[in-house]
């Protein structure tokens, strides 16, 4: 684990020149594919290959793989599981929900749609079909629907901050005083002493980011959880750079999020779509 001063502020940005970002970074060493998840990959591919599998069983098999391909960054191969999984059978909510991610990520927003749609359909209280719809939403363009999933979502457990961070990211595109307020409101009611309060406390003005990452510094107690925290920070951090309109910083961010390779979670995801958009905004500026 490196220290609180990890890195003074200057990241390459592709080929242009170097940019000051902030005095203060903390980087971990980017996560590796595990042994494990190596193995589970294999075995995984063994049992699919056994004869006699019913329709169910090899649908879960391939979900399984899917969900472990999609943990090491096995993108594609995760996507095609998950859709043999879905011909093997067609009521599997979960894998409706995992695809629609993949086209969430895509900018497939319409097909994304149908297959949230699909999981809520099948199984109605499936409230991360919510959460994943409404971010669907969010980057389509539609923030007063996605702030409907995403209450959904943080309704079913108002203490966590990162439901109530999505909320507020969908919210502040449509009121950003009405956001702010109902931000400070939820902390009120509901934050507690959680490392990742702090990042609603940056949000909201009491916190600097440098305090933010210094916390994480010092209470991660290894390299993997110093990686998935800081995943979580810079991705938020890019968001709030990028309300500040500090695109330059919003990007730098978001690099520092995707380097630390945490591939299933939802802050890598979206860190890779908003550098999409970036580039896609950047050409059209040309």
């Amino acid at each position: 684990m490196l220290g609180p001063l990890a890195l003074l502020g200057m990241m390459l940005t592709g080929c242009s020149a170097p940019r000051v970002v902030t005095p203060t970074l903390v980087l971990p060493v980017p996560m590796q594919v595990s042994y494990q998840s190596e193995l589970g990959i294999a075995r995984l591919g063994q049992m699919l290959s056994a004869p006699g599998l019913t329709p169910e069983q090899r649908a879960e098999l391939f979900f399984q793989r899917g969900v472990v391909f999609d943990r090491v960054g096995l993108r594609a191969m995760a996507r095609l599981d998950f859709n043999r999984a879905l011909r093997e059978r067609p009521d599997f909510a979960d894998a409706y929900n995992l695809n629609g991610v993949y086209l969430t990520q895509n900018q497939e927003f319409d097909e994304a749609y149908e297959a949230f749609d699909s999981a809520l359909e099948l199984a109605p209280d499936y409230v991360y079909a919510n959460l994943n719809r409404g971010i669907a939403l969010y980057y389509g363009g539609r923030p007063e629907l996605a702030t409907r999933d995403l209450k959904v979502f943080l309704d079913e457990e108002p203490t966590d901050p990162y439901r109530l961070l999505w909320w507020y990211l969908a919210l502040e595109k449509v009121d950003l005083a009405m956001a702010q307020e109902r931000l400070a409101e939820h902390r009120r009611l509901y934050g507690t002493d959680e490392w990742a309060w702090d990042i609603v406390d940056v949000y909201l003005g009491t916190l600097t980011p440098e305090a933010l990452l210094a916390r994480i510094s010092e209470q991660s107690e290894d390299n993997q959880e110093l990686a998935e925290m800081l995943c979580e920070a810079y991705f938020y951090l890019a968001k709030q750079a990028q309300r500040n309109e500090q695109p330059e910083q919003a990007e730098v961010y978001l690099k520092l999020a995707l380097s630390t390779n945490i591939y299933d979670f939802v802050e890598h995801r979206y860190a890779l779509l908003e550098l999409d958009l970036i580039g896609q905004q950047a050409r059209l500026k040309r």
